[in-house]
């Protein structure tokens, strides 16, 4: 399977004459091809025809069927072998290891909402049976299973090629909710999103799912975008990216005469609480992995630790010294793309400007066309009187706020907006201390960890990767993990139907062999 430069409508696949996008090598700055045409308003409004034509019939497939779709997907995408994969290493400037780790997480997602299909547990079948005797008065019969939203718009991440794009994480979730989607591309992967997206559309075939399950638009500017968000047909949006990206979207969605759900991973900078005990006898060690953990695919992970929190003392000193040593003998990497790198190195050169900032650290320098890890330090009341310190610097870059005590900690705790993780170094010495720190964190974070860092998101069914805004625009939910499912269902009830209009989830007897809720108890599967 070959990149040619097509979006795919359904089961066309086609030039777009709106415009050109080409990818960009971003170690090489060379320009890749071919040119990808962007989509013009007249293939937006047929991809959201066909998906709203399918919308019904892909929703009411028997499970079976939708899993094995999901299924097929994921052997699809393995099956694109070195393709794939030197592809999305020429676009994203991504070591091949880490991009085939993301290719398997990529995989393993749509296997897992697989399964979560398979067991019908994300229907959360309902039943309160009629009780006709019931006094004073009688009680109908209700019975309740949630559907899916409808057609969704997915938005490709520029960090996540793989798992936050075309098959990523919020098309899984959408598809194994019953919602055909459609994804607008990353302008900077655009050959990794059309084998991707071939992957996808061949499932489709292959396992007949109505033609409108699945489409592949390239937008050369905002047009197309903007009109997915406000097509009357899509009834969700999921997107990975930045803040001022994130909410022009919500804006949008909230503008529209029927209001939508937009699910937005925006901004956040992971603080760091680093307590006495663990401080005093393991600075060092905490000093270094912090270090490999800012590092890591060169700070371009959502959860990476972009603040440090902690009582001022040679401790800390001891910290900082470590984590600058580690840095000293850091690469210097390749970024996404120059955008991000631009980007980056203004945050750096806005840091080192500041009078209340001092940098303790370096990571080597390399090519023009990479960027170096930095730490840096500022005390407790610059970072309370400055909120500029506290915006995220989306790179190898962290801040060490030195604080008087743990009092300070938590009132700087209280200041920061909305997080996706908060990680506590802590000793059985500390527990107390921080037990004090919780309730803040639980009303700012969405995933806290106790002597680790928050990059590394495990796909499973107990994970959170979300938080209050601004590191999503619903702190309700996940983007990671077999909960994201529920970003794009909604409950329907059924009163007093007769059993054969009822859907088979609710029927009496248990046809489909579901963990169902009678009278408020869960049943065990037929």
């Amino acid at each position: 399977m070959n990149v040619f430069g097509e979006m795919l409508i359904g089961s066309a696949a086609l030039r777009g004459t709106n415009g050109a996008i080409r990818a960009v090598n971003p170690a090489t700055g060379e320009t890749m091809e071919p040119a990808f045409g962007g989509a013009t308003p007249a293939d937006l409004e047929r991809a959201c025809a066909l998906a709203w034509q399918a919308f019904d019939t892909f929703r009411d497939l028997p499970l079976a069927e939708r899993a094995g779709f999901l299924e097929a997907i994921a052997a699809n995408i393995l099956a694109l072998g070195d393709e794939l994969v030197e592809r999305c290493v020429g676009e994203s400037g991504l070591p091949r290891a880490r991009v085939e780790g993301e290719r398997g997480r990529t995989v393993g997602q749509l296997r897992m909402f697989a399964a979560l299909v398979r067991s019908g547990d994300f229907l959360d079948a309902r039943i309160d049976p009629a009780q006709p005797d019931r006094k004073p008065l009688p009680r109908v019969d209700l019975r309740m299973r949630n559907i899916g939203l409808g057609p969704v718009a997915v938005f490709g991440a520029s960090n996540f090629p793989l798992a936050f794009s075309v098959a990523g994480g919020d098309t899984a979730a959408a598809l194994a909710a019953g919602c055909p989607v459609i994804v607008k591309a990353h302008s900077a992967h655009p050959g990794t999103s059309e084998l991707v997206g071939r992957a996808v559309r061949q499932a489709v075939a292959d396992c007949g799912m109505p033609e409108g399950t699945f489409s592949l638009l390239y937008d050369s500017g905002r047009e197309i975008g903007q009109g997915l968000v406000c097509d009357r047909r899509i009834k969700a949006v999921g997107f990975t990216g930045s803040r001022a990206g994130g909410t022009a979207l919500m804006r949008l969605a909230a503008a529209r005469d029927e209001p939508i759900p937009v699910y937005a991973e925006m901004s956040s900078i992971n603080p760091v609480l680093l307590f006495p005990a663990a401080l005093a006898n393991r600075a060092a060690a905490i000093g270094s992995a912090f270090a490999g953990s800012l590092v890591l695919g060169a700070g371009q992970f959502c959860t990476n630790p972009g603040l440090v929190l902690a009582v001022d003392g040679p401790d800390l000193d001891r910290f900082i010294a470590a984590a600058a040593v580690a840095l000293a003998d850091s690469p210097a990497a390749t970024m996404l793309t120059p955008g991000i790198r631009l980007s980056y190195e203004a945050g750096i050169a806005a840091f080192a400007a500041h009078p209340a900032v001092r940098i303790e650290a370096h990571g080597r320098a390399g090519t023009p066309q990479q960027a170096r890890a930095t730490l840096f330090s500022t005390t407790a009341a610059a970072l309370r009187s400055h909120p500029a310190l506290r915006d995220e610097i989306f790179g190898a870059a962290s801040l060490v706020v030195r604080c008087p005590d743990l009092a300070t900690m938590r009132e700087l705790v209280e200041l920061l907006d909305g997080q996706l993780t908060a990680a506590l170094h802590i000793d059985t010495a500390d527990h107390a201390e921080a037990r004090r720190f919780l309730p803040a964190l639980e009303r700012r974070v969405g995933r806290i960890l106790v002597n680790g860092f928050g990059t590394g998101v495990e796909v499973g069914h107990a994970m959170v990767h979300g938080g209050p805004y601004p590191a999503t625009s619903d702190g309700r939910s996940t983007s990671v993990g077999s909960a994201a499912i529920f970003r794009f269902l909604r409950p329907v009830s059924y009163q007093d139907f007769p059993e054969q209009l009822l859907p088979e989830a609710l029927k009496p007897g248990n046809p489909l062999a579901l963990v169902r809720r009678t009278d408020g108890v869960l049943d065990a599967a037929a």
